[in-house]
């Protein structure tokens, strides 16, 4: 009996967006608890583009093993397609999306069939498409988990101590920067239903995108120094992280939190001596919260921005675009139907 084969995107090598290859591959069978996904759209995210690259953005100690060829993408919308032994819950034809297998590398999104673990998926909110909701798992559950619940007891590769949310509702303020980009603007959303008041830190084009999603403040670091001009707060979810983060300690109160997306830099005598703390996780796929979030989403209290869409034929071209910066939103492949 021949192979069911399906187009799927695999890198051979790391490189540039130049290396993924749009290849004829095996159709994967779903094991025991999982299930089959017609995939309909692919959510784009840094760990992606980390992964294409060698994942020469982390600590040669905390690089995991890479083994070649592999599908990359970890966000997907699509169509139950066949149900594994030992799951409940999902049917032929249920519409779901969800975060798959991360923070594990074996994801395989970027193609036309996935076999997803039933419990990474949530059915897919009525209200939206395909290509929103691929545009969701990942971004949505980064800042559900650092805002709402962790909702796993995994330890962080970033700290020793657990991930603990801050309470947050009315009088609170919360400075978010990196606003417009996906988890940017799904924290923003996050912070404003719980109350808060939010600073958005964004480059100017999107500040009326930022004020429509409910920013009290905004502030266009192109122009301005945000650390130089806030103060008193309580909270930083501060999306682009890395080596220039401390900068946001002098804007939090004492008893106030940073919490790197991507994890920097900190000293412990000067946050010590400001009173503050600096806290960090990493996401972790879960079908229960993406079942929360998405129904935030058919309420539309929150939703999700997609910045611009490629066929999955043109992946690289995806990868080219979120090379450019400056992203609103979500950038999403679309998979036209086997």
């Amino acid at each position: 009996m021949p192979t069911r084969t399906m187009r799927a995107i695999r890198l051979h090598e790391h490189g540039g967006p130049e290396v993924l290859r749009y290849e004829e591959v095996p159709v994967p069978e779903p094991g025991p608890g999982e299930v089959l996904v017609r995939v309909h759209a692919v959510g784009v995210n840094p760990p992606d583009w980390y992964l294409r690259d060698g994942l020469t953005k982390l600590p040669v100690e905390r690089r995991p093993k890479v083994v070649l060829p592999m599908i990359p993408g970890t966000d997907v919308s699509g169509v139950v397609e066949a149900v594994g032994a030992d799951v409940d819950g999902f049917s032929v034809g249920d519409e779901v999306f969800g975060l798959v297998r991360f923070p594990g590398l074996g994801g395989s999104a970027y193609a036309e069939y996935v076999a997803a673990p039933a419990s990474d998926l949530a059915r897919k909110p009525a209200g939206i498409d395909h290509v929103h909701a691929a545009g969701v798992p990942m971004a949505g559950l980064t800042a559900w988990q650092f805002l709402n619940e962790l909702g796993h007891d995994h330890p962080s590769p970033f700290q020793a101590a657990p991930h603990r949310p801050m309470e947050l509702g009315a009088g609170a303020t919360v400075l978010v920067n990196g606003a417009a980009g996906g988890v940017g603007h799904f924290g923003l959303q996050l912070a404003k239903g719980k109350g808060a008041r939010v600073i958005a830190v964004a480059s100017g084009v999107h500040e009326s995108f930022l004020r429509e999603l409910g920013a009290d403040r905004f502030i266009d670091y192109t122009k301005s120094r945000p650390e130089e001009l806030v103060h008193d707060v309580d909270l930083v979810l501060d999306t682009v992280g890395g080596r220039d983060s401390n900068r946001f300690l002098r804007t939090l109160k004492r008893g106030g939190a940073l919490y790197p997306v991507f994890f920097g830099e900190y000293d412990d005598e000067e946050t010590a001596k400001l009173g503050v703390t600096v806290s960090g996780t990493q996401v972790r796929s879960n079908g229960a919260q993406l079942a929360e979030l998405g129904s935030l989403l058919d309420a539309g209290t929150v939703r999700v921005a997609i910045d611009s869409t490629f066929a999955l034929a043109d992946a690289g071209a995806a990868h080219e675009r979120a090379a450019r910066g400056h992203i609103q939103g979500k950038i999403v492949l679309t998979v036209a139907a086997p």
